[in-house]
């Protein structure tokens, strides 16, 4: 079964983001109003052959901008506080990054531009592109409000990271890294774990992706701890399979963005039932995150937060991981996370983007090639339950 894309190329991005006080293990949110200083309001990828004149309707996006300006007076968010200051992750060491936070909501998805204050160099990590899969719309509200607020802070992206293939939703990092290059006058590399290439190979056997549309699109593979700078800014990267075999955190300064592997505390860890996924991974993978020092703040890639917490939550550190976390508290046993994580996720649903998001992620975001119609087409694999046909 092949779904036909569609590209809505005709709306005007709004940014409507609220957000409210959050448990003392978190940070305090702060109201956030202001409208796009984007004036592109066409999607990146090639639209020949795509019509679609549909308006989108201004939305809300839950966005956290935590930030510390030291430098020259830029246009900054104006914000409508409720009680408490902006939050700022800017400590007194220099090294330490600014960080916005900004939550995708149809995903449940944390995405995140990490910067150096001081030259105003900075990185996107694992940014979301709207896809809604009983229309087949494609559309781009959520990375434009990235690069909106990359523009109004005056960042310059050097590297677009992907924590690993998602499952659950489609990549912006294409479709950014376009729009980047226009801006800024250089192309910012979309980077990703060397072991990518075993998880494309994978897939592109289960959908019947030819090479030529997955090979060396990712433009830097990165080896297990490879530091890379941000301005002067050192990361690191960190090998953390278990949900994924591909799995990468990413470590700036005392700030590790884990990707899918540790979850809020109430919450817990991620499932490790894909293809190369593996739950005695994960257990190591959690207790290496959790070796670090107890300050380290760890920021996941999801929240799916219980009703009796409400509001997202983008970090909790170390200590409050060891001391509240449902799968990983102190005196849980490798045996027993294995136990408990096998046992749970042989009664998850698959994602409901499972066969659309990895089609689009092992392309590094692109689109899949249009045909002779000019449609891009994802397949859909049926299941006969019972039916004979």
């Amino acid at each position: 079964m092949k779904l036909p894309l569609q590209i809505n190329r005709s709306w005007q991005p709004r940014v409507a983001a609220t957000a409210t006080r959050v448990p003392s293990s978190s940070i305090p949110r702060v109201h956030i109003r202001r409208p796009s200083q984007l004036a592109r309001n066409k999607i990146a990828w090639n639209l020949q052959g795509l019509k679609d004149n549909s308006r989108m309707r201004s939305y809300g996006l839950n966005c956290l901008h935590q930030t510390s300006f030291m430098h020259a007076p830029i246009r900054r968010p104006q914000c409508e506080m409720t009680g408490q200051v902006p939050y700022s992750t800017k400590a007194a060491i220099p090294q330490e990054p600014t960080i916005h936070s900004i939550f995708e909501e149809k995903t449940g998805t944390w995405q995140y531009v990490v910067a150096d204050s001081s030259t105003r160099d900075a990185v996107i990590i694992d940014p979301v592109l709207d896809y809604d899969p009983a229309t087949q719309i494609v559309s781009a509200r959520t990375a434009d409000s990235l690069l909106s607020l990359t523009e109004e802070m005056g960042y310059n992206i050097v590297r677009i990271l992907e924590t690993h293939a998602h499952a659950d939703h489609l990549t912006a990092a294409s479709y950014l890294q376009d729009h980047l290059t226009r801006r800024q006058g250089h192309r910012p590399p979309i980077c990703i774990g060397k072991r990518i290439q075993g998880v494309q190979r994978l897939f592109s056997q289960v959908y019947d992706i030819p090479a030529n549309e997955y090979e060396g699109v990712f433009d830097k593979l990165l080896d297990d701890d490879e530091t890379f700078d941000i301005g002067n800014l050192r990361a690191t990267a960190i090998h953390l399979p278990g949900h994924t075999p591909d799995h990468l955190g990413y470590k700036i300064g005392d700030n590790v963005f884990c990707g899918d592997s540790i979850f809020h505390a109430d919450i817990g860890t991620a499932r490790c039932d894909f293809p190369g996924g593996n739950a005695h991974d994960l257990f190591n993978s959690a207790r290496k995150l959790l070796g670090l020092p107890d300050h380290v703040k760890i920021w996941t890639g999801h929240d799916y937060p219980p009703e009796e917490r409400g509001t997202p939550v983008p970090w909790m550190t170390v200590h409050d991981h060891k001391k509240n976390n449902r799968h990983l508290e102190d005196g849980i046993t490798e045996e027993e996370f294995v136990a408990m994580r096998r046992e749970r996720d042989a009664k998850l649903g698959e994602p409901r983007l499972l066969h659309q998001s990895l089609q689009v992620n092992i392309r590094a975001g692109h689109r899949p090639k249009p045909t002779i119609s000019g449609q891009s087409l994802l397949r859909l694999p049926l299941k006969l339950k019972g039916v004979e046909w």
